[in-house]
């Protein structure tokens, strides 16, 4: 990874974002969540996701990842409310696309998504769920401050078992 942390700026999912969702759902980027969705699954996935912005941002957002200071389009990331361990928490994931890895632009983006989900101000809590294989965001989350507070079975999507690192960020921490 470049020792230069990237630059990123988050805007809200919006209508335009579906060729990007698409872009997405490329079986490089879907190995550790169980592989590429079709293309009603993607564009439910959309609605979602249009659907989830246009609520009060504590329950969460969508994003389109910008790269700064060229403005290109490099992934997406969001938080959004779940249950877990019998506590209200919010929940972050996130894909960045092939030409834009390695450069710390996820690490950007987790970095702006804590300070969101911070304003939102609903819950204590962000977690994040990457699979125990999945090193790059595994360095994403160490890397954006994230504690790990161990490996879990976990379901992801629904019906598919996986084995995967619970890593939570106290959103009250200073």
């Amino acid at each position: 990874m470049d020792d230069h942390p990237a630059a990123v700026r988050l805007e809200p999912w919006s209508e335009q974002d579906g060729a990007l969702l698409s872009a997405l759902n490329a079986p490089e980027l879907t190995a550790h969540l169980g592989g590429p969705e079709t293309a009603e699954q993607v564009a439910r996935r959309h609605r979602r996701y249009v659907d989830l912005s246009a609520q009060p941002p504590s329950t969460g957002r969508m994003f389109r990842i910008v790269l700064l200071p060229e403005g290109a389009t490099a992934g997406s990331i969001g938080f959004w409310e779940r249950g877990w361990e019998g506590e209200e928490v919010y929940e972050t994931g996130w894909t960045v696309l092939p030409a834009f890895q390695g450069r710390g632009v996820a690490t950007a983006a987790a970095r702006a998504v804590v300070a969101e989900a911070r304003a939102a101000g609903l819950h204590r809590h962000l977690h994040a769920f990457p699979s125990v294989d999945n090193a790059a965001s595994n360095a994403v989350c160490r890397g954006a401050g994230f504690e790990l507070l161990g490996a879990r079975d976990f379901e992801y999507p629904p019906g598919r078992p996986m084995r995967c690192h619970d890593w939570r960020f106290d959103l009250r921490r200073s």
